[in-house]
């Protein structure tokens, strides 16, 4: 649901990853037609790194437990 959103909306992705700033500088980009696709990529690039960043966070809070 999240890829849909960073092609279609990339801004209001930055905001659903709880960054707000990228999420306001990435919409001036995408007011241009031409800034729309390195937009669009942007939020994918953010969303890949968020998803990693979560995977990361799981490993190290799994292996305190241990």
């Amino acid at each position: 649901m999240r890829l849909i959103l960073a092609v279609l909306l990339p801004w209001l992705l930055f905001f659903t990853i709880g960054r707000p700033v990228a999420g306001i500088i990435c919409l001036i980009l995408q007011v241009t037609l031409i800034g729309w696709i390195p937009a669009a990529i942007w939020a994918v690039y953010a969303l890949s790194q968020f998803k990693t960043d979560q995977k990361i966070e799981k490993a190290m809070t799994a292996r305190q437990r241990e």
